[in-house]
This record gives C-alpha cells, structure tokens and sequence, in this order.
C-alpha cells in the first residue's frame, strides 16, 4: 500500500534515533484512560514543523490482559492554529500495515486547508511494534527482504512451492526472536490504542483521517468505540469481507489487486501509446499490453542482469512488481515504462534505490505480524494452487499473485476472532475513492460502503492512483472531504465527482 511504501523511503534516520529518545516503556503516571495531560516534549528527526510535540502514551501489551506489562506508543501533535475556534483532535492513521504517522501533522498534515488546521489538533502516532512504538524486527535474510518477496508472486510456471518455503522460513524466524509483541499486533489491537491514545488526550470523542490499510483500523475502530468517533474520514478502503463474506480482511486485500491491476493498467497503457511520449511503448493501448505481457514471459525464460537490484537479476517477477509499485501513483508511469523500453533492447536502468534494511526489517515484521494476526490463512498447498492457476488465466497481468500464499500460511492461528464490519452506528463516516486504484480498488471500496450502510457516504473520484484526498484525487472530491472535516456538512447521499 502506498503509505507503507512512502513510509520506507523517507525519514529513515528518525527510526533509529527516535528508539533511544522517545524510548520504548514509558513509566505509567496516570491511568491511560484518565484524561490527564501527557508529558509533552520535543520531537526527535530532521525537517519537522518546529510546533511539532511528541510524548507517549502507554498500552498493554494483551488488552485482554490490561495490568500486565505495557509498552508505549509515540504519538505527535501540533496544536490547532486557532484554539477559538477549536473542535478537537484529527488523528491521522497511516497505512501499511507497517506504517507510521509520527511525521504527518508536519508533513501531509500540512496539506490540510487552513479552516481544518484551524479546528483541530492534528495527531499523529507510531502504531505497536512500528519504531520508536516498541519496535519488533524478524531479523530476515537480505534476499527475503526482496520487494518481489514481499508480495508472493509465484514461480514462471505458476508453482507455489517456493512461496510455502518462503512462509515457513519467515514465520520461523519471526518466531525465533521470541518477542511476544508479535502475537498482540493486529487491526483490533491498533483500534484499542486508538483509543487509549484519545483518553491520554483528553478528549471525549476524536476524529480521524485513515488512509488504506488505515480505513481499516479507522473502520475497526467506529465499530468498536462508536460513541468515541466524530468525523471519521476514510480515503483509499479495503474491502472488509473476504472471500464470500468472510471477515478475512488481509486475503481480500491481495485479491483486490486482481482488478485494481486491471484497472491502472488501461489508464498506463494510454499514457504509454500516446504520440510524442518520450517514453512511448507501443502504437496504441493493446499494444501496450501485449508488449508487457510477451517481455514478461521473456524475462521469465531468460532473466537480464541487474546489478545493484535485489536479487540482481531481472526476470518476469521483477516487472510485474515494478509495474505493481509504479501503479500506485501515475507521476511514477515513467518508471516501467522505462525498464520496458530498456529490457526490449536488452539492458537495464540503474537498480531502484532502496529503504535502509533496518527500517525494512521493521516495517515487514509488522506488516506479517497485522495481516496474519488478523485473520486465519489456509494452510493448503493445494488451496493456493488452485487459485494461483485460476487467476492466471482470468488476469494475466498479475500472473496468480493476488491468490497465493503470503507467510500467513505457515503463521500460528490468530489470538482473536477479526473485527465484523456493520451498519450499527452513528452515522459520521465519509468514504473518499479513486475510481482506479491498484491497492484498494473501486470494487472492495464499495463493499466497506455497503457494510457500513446508512453510517456513511461515499464519494467517488474519477482519479487514478492510491490515496485520494489532497493526493491523486480531484478539486471536487477535495472540496467535499474537506467540508466535512471543517463544518461536519457531508452530502446527502453517494456522489460522483468527475
């Protein structure tokens, strides 16, 4: 998702030295659910607003267990720039999973119009185990930190053995470093974070902005704290039921990316055939296509060097997972479009760069620990074999990935039943979708709208790419979400904005 991917390339310096200065246990002063104020101090890291404040707040470790041991969780804020004018806290929930928001009420925070920085304290956190937030790390190998590892493409010829290794092997040594965090990090653990992080604030009911994986834990949350929610802004959504109505939230997920694929792939192949492109990869659309398709199955059977890559060579997995990454954000089209012209005539561009390992390491170990911890995954290889080989055919582009197995196949079961999505609640939720989003596609989209039911609204953007509000979005999808946040004014009904 496209905030974990922002979230991996910036600030990595912040990771390792906000460990040693916001700490790991904060020492618990007051009840997290007494309202009193929280200690706030300097924030550690570069290019931070200077009004920006840390402090922490601390968790259990188990919910269920809330005397146990705790750990902290770092959350930031920069005030409301109008205290007159004041409604509250805008918490901004990053994606991932194995995101972190710490930065954003400097960052994309920033972005937000003046009238909503004027009516709320913007609040940002490190969720559990995402550093300085008591940070887990699995400790893989380097090859396993592979960005085509990471999602489970399967062999050329739509073999699953070596992804059911993969699971076995990262699951075992996650198990290893035997942090008992990584049992206790899921969407339901964040939610109930959320709302220790809203009592240490003192505020009565919060608002909050969650972006992709974040309209999970933001929806998770509604479902769970609804008389603590106020304007709930929800931009980018995961489909929340699975496979035939199932609550299996990280495998429809990755299925999502079947159609959102699809539906990036027409818009990037009519920038790519368009007359004076300096980086023009075939005469028309189907072209495009098939040009992608035939390089592909290519670098399958005879993969190019690519020195500085992880692993150096470029075989078909390398472009398909370039073309999934490049999908998140047209500005980055020019990226595959390159390596395709560059492998046609057999060379490559230099590697992609990539995070520091560490802050790698941090993020995948989260990531593993919420997609797994969420939900049960079939432990089958026949279950993944039969789906890698039924969505090769019906979507070529993706060549089976979106049905096979992550780690979470070789992953001890769930501590906690997931979270069931409903339509019981306030009515405060506004929904903001790009029509054509690789991640979080338009179709899974609209199954959080029904689930939801009358709870929220739903505005749809005629955009490309992931993340919408203040982001790949429009003026008008801008404008509405924007309204909402600042006035509590939300359209009547679902709207298109074209």
């Amino acid at each position: 998702m496209k905030q974990m991917r922002k979230q991996l390339t910036k600030n990595a310096a912040l990771v390792a030295a906000s460990v040693v200065v916001l700490g790991l246990i904060a020492p618990v002063t007051a009840s997290a659910t007494s309202g009193t104020s929280l200690e706030w101090g300097p924030c550690e890291g570069s290019g931070l607003d200077p009004r920006q404040e840390c402090a922490t707040v601390p968790v259990p470790v188990d919910h269920a267990d809330p005397g146990g041991p705790k750990i902290g969780i770092a959350v930031s804020r920069i005030p409301s720039e109008k205290p007159e004018a004041r409604r509250g806290a805008l918490l901004l929930i990053p994606g991932g999973p194995g995101g972190s928001s710490l930065d954003e009420p400097s960052e994309k925070g920033q972005a937000l119009p003046q009238e909503v920085r004027d009516v709320y304290d913007l609040i940002g956190f490190a969720p559990r185990g995402n550093a300085p937030s008591a940070p887990v790390d699995c400790h893989l190998d380097h090859a396993d930190l592979a960005a085509s590892r990471l999602r489970p493409w399967p062999g050329p010829d739509g073999s699953v053995t070596e992804n059911m290794a993969y699971g076995r092997r990262t699951a075992d040594a996650c198990a290893r470093t035997g942090d008992a965090l990584l049992g206790h990090i899921s969407t339901a653990d964040n939610a109930r974070d959320i709302d220790r992080i809203r009592a240490a604030l003192g505020e009565r009911t919060i608002s909050a902005w969650g972006v992709s994986y974040g309209t999970y834990i933001g929806a998770v949350y509604n479902e769970l704290f609804p008389h603590r929610t106020d304007r709930i802004v929800l931009d980018s959504n995961l489909d929340p039921t699975g496979d035939a109505g199932r609550t299996q939230v990280s495998r429809a997920w990755l299925a999502g990316f079947e159609q959102g694929v699809e539906d990036v792939f027409a818009e990037f192949a009519r920038w790519a055939s368009e007359p004076g492109n300096p980086d023009r990869v075939a005469d028309d659309p189907a072209a495009v296509r098939s040009v992608f398709l035939t390089l592909a199955a290519r670098l399958d059977r005879a993969p190019l060097p690519w020195p500085g890559a992880n692993p150096e060579i470029l075989n078909g997995t390398a472009l398909r997972q370039t073309m999934l990454d490049s999908f998140y954000d047209p500005d980055s089209f020019p990226t595959l479009a390159k390596l395709i012209r560059a492998a046609l005539q057999g060379t490559v561009p230099p590697a992609p760069p990539t995070p520091p390992e560490a802050l790698l390491q941090n993020a995948i170990a989260v990531g593993a620990a919420t997609i797994c911890g969420d939900s049960a995954w079939p432990t089958s290889t026949a279950v993944y074999e039969k789906g890698v080989a039924e969505s090769r055919v019906k979507y070529p582009l993706t060549a089976g990935m979106p049905r096979n197995a992550m780690l979470c196949a070789a992953w001890p079961r769930p501590r906690q039943q997931p979270v069931r999505i409903t339509d019981r609640g306030p009515s405060n939720v506004l929904l903001v979708q790009n029509e054509r989003d690789v991640a979080t596609p338009l179709a899974g989209a609209r199954k959080l709208r029904a689930a939801l039911g009358d709870r929220a609204v739903m505005v749809t953007v005629n955009s490309t790419g992931h993340d919408a509000y203040l982001d790949n979005g429009n003026a008008c999808g801008d404008r509405t979400v924007s309204r909402f946040l600042a006035t509590g004014e939300r359209p009547d009904r679902d709207v298109y904005c074209a």
